[in-house]
């Protein structure tokens, strides 16, 4: 089944303090942004990426789709001071989508077997996302003092993509705009419609790039994906 992708990449990034956009910081002399681009350029599922951006470095981001041939771009809409303004600006932008992701276009380690199964349940049940289980014992704490320990069991740690029928991502968009909602998750503008949100086991390794030491981490994780 065939989807469109939404990648929200006008952020500052500032806790990776790099001076610049941390999409442009390089794994394996590649920018990350298009890392995460490539899977969806291979997806023959796939037929349209959606990529919020900064007006002052579209002309750069446009270089880059065409010196690692991007095809798949359809717009690159001007993105918002918040994720949920940026992922808006693209949802008002598709007109004729049926299965539409959203995806941290700093997770350049997503896979796709990973995306056809979000997409399927997104078909069946109309919104779906993804996350792995609490591996830590997690605590609720109060002015620095543990309160409770929590029951890991049912606690999940959630990633993207999240994917949804389009109609409803849609509703849910408009109804946070009209109400001057701000959300921290497309998920959370899903939940607040009565949509049921349902979770796809995903991987460790679908880590999202905001720290310098997340930079090791993807190095090891490409070091382990293709060797060297």
């Amino acid at each position: 089944m065939q989807y469109d992708v939404i990648l929200p990449a006008a952020g500052s990034g500032k806790r990776m303090a790099a001076g610049k956009n941390k999409l442009f910081l390089e794994l394996r002399q590649k920018p990350i942004l298009i890392h995460t681009l490539e899977v969806f350029q291979q997806d023959e599922a796939c037929k349209g990426i959606w990529l919020a951006v900064k007006p002052e470095e579209r002309s750069y981001i446009e270089s880059l789709l065409a010196e690692f041939h991007i095809t798949k771009v359809k717009g690159l809409p001007d993105g918002g001071s918040e994720r949920q303004h940026s992922v808006n600006a693209c949802v008002k932008k598709v007109k004729d989508g049926n299965i539409v992701l959203v995806h941290d276009a700093a997770r350049p380690f997503i896979t796709i077997p990973i995306i056809h199964k979000l997409v399927e349940a997104a078909h069946t049940k109309g919104a779906a996302i993804a996350g792995v289980r609490a591996k830590d014992t997690m605590k609720r704490v109060k002015d620095g003092v543990i309160e409770e320990t929590v029951d890991r069991s049912s606690l999940w740690m959630i990633q993207t993509p999240q994917a949804f029928d389009f109609q409803v991502l849609k509703c849910a968009e408009q109804r946070a705009e009209e109400e001057h909602f701000l959300g921290t998750d497309e998920a959370m503008l899903v939940e607040r419609l009565g949509q049921s949100v349902y979770i796809v086991e995903s991987s460790y390794e679908n880590v999202k790039i905001t720290t310098k030491e997340d930079l090791v981490f993807g190095e090891a994780i490409l070091s382990q994906r293709i060797g060297g």
